[in-house]
């Protein structure tokens, strides 16, 4: 596979706020929290900052509110290397947050308030295709409207574009033609469960689970399985990668860790299967370190990760 020019972000954009607790509360249950910070987020810019952290030209598409939170978060971005040319500012709609607990296992409840990224439509898809070229790679997840990742990924596979979707959060919604304009789709545990209504639990479910989404189109199907690795299903063959042993921080991001590895390999050049080792290695550096976009890692991290385990 050539070296793609760009690789393309469309998606959300949220500040996260993040409390620390000794464990998640149960409904209806206040505790105490031991820590709270603000820290830049969104499963669309998360990718992004993990896949220019590694090295590759990177073009966030979105929507920020113009607000603090707006201004904190594009300036983030374009301090990583990010072009944020592509990034709106919604005059109408607040900049979107995420309000984080995490527990001291590493464990998260997170809950979403999509504010400018619910406002994401057909004139942000026209800025993500001025800039697309036959060889570049497109990352998409759900956190703005439904019908707009459609026309986004519907467009950039027209052009020949690869097409690799986080689908968080999962949707039962999707429109079945869908799965044909994605190369790649990459649900965790719980997003494959909800997406192929089989039980997911351990290697041999995923592995299930994978191959249903293939045989409804998707070209490759990943689940990432957190400490149980990830399983891969294609048309010809499927296989289990492994997890590296690390001792986990924080969970959050992981998997938007794990996509932006994974297309900055293949774009690389990698096959299939040392794509998804690296980007495993990429999602194993990430839980290491708190936050979100904070713990995307750099390229000599993810080599210490893959090389040293649990260093």
């Amino acid at each position: 596979m050539p070296m793609p020019s760009t690789i393309h972000v469309f998606g959300s954009l949220n500040m996260d706020l993040v409390c620390r607790t000794p464990r998640l509360p149960q409904p209806g249950e206040t505790i105490l929290g031991s820590a709270f910070a603000t820290l830049p987020g969104g499963k669309g810019a998360n990718q992004a900052v993990a896949a220019a952290r590694l090295g590759a030209t990177t073009r966030m598409v979105g929507r920020v509110g113009n607000d603090a939170f707006g201004t904190e978060l594009t300036q983030g971005l374009r301090s990583d290397g990010v072009d944020v040319s592509g990034v709106a500012v919604d005059g109408a709609a607040p900049t979107g947050v995420a309000a984080i607990a995490v527990d001291s296992a590493g464990r998260n409840t997170i809950v979403v308030v999509p504010g400018a990224n619910g406002q994401v439509g057909e004139a942000d898809v026209d800025r993500l295709v001025a800039h697309l070229q036959a060889d570049d790679m497109l990352l998409l997840q759900f956190e703005v409207p439904l019908p707009i990742v459609v026309a986004a990924a519907r467009a950039a596979r027209a052009r020949g574009v690869i097409v690799i979707v986080d689908p968080a959060p999962a949707r039962a919604d999707l429109p079945e033609d869908f799965f044909k304009t994605v190369d790649m789709l990459t649900p965790n545990q719980l997003e494959a469960q909800q997406l192929t209504g089989l039980p997911v639990g351990d290697v041999a479910t995923a592995i299930a689970a994978a191959r249903q989404l293939v045989q409804r189109g998707v070209g490759t199907a990943i689940v990432k399985l957190g400490e149980q690795g990830a399983v891969v299903a294609t048309p010809e063959r499927s296989f289990h990668q492994p997890a590296l042993p690390v001792a986990a921080v924080d969970t959050v991001a992981a998997g938007d860790a794990f996509n932006g590895g994974l297309a900055v390999a293949l774009a690389e050049g990698q096959d299939l299967a040392a794509a998804v080792a690296f980007a495993s290695a990429v999602a194993a550096a990430s839980v290491r370190v708190a936050g979100a976009q904070a713990s995307m890692p750099m390229r000599s991290q993810v080599f210490s990760a893959d090389s040293q385990g649990n260093a």
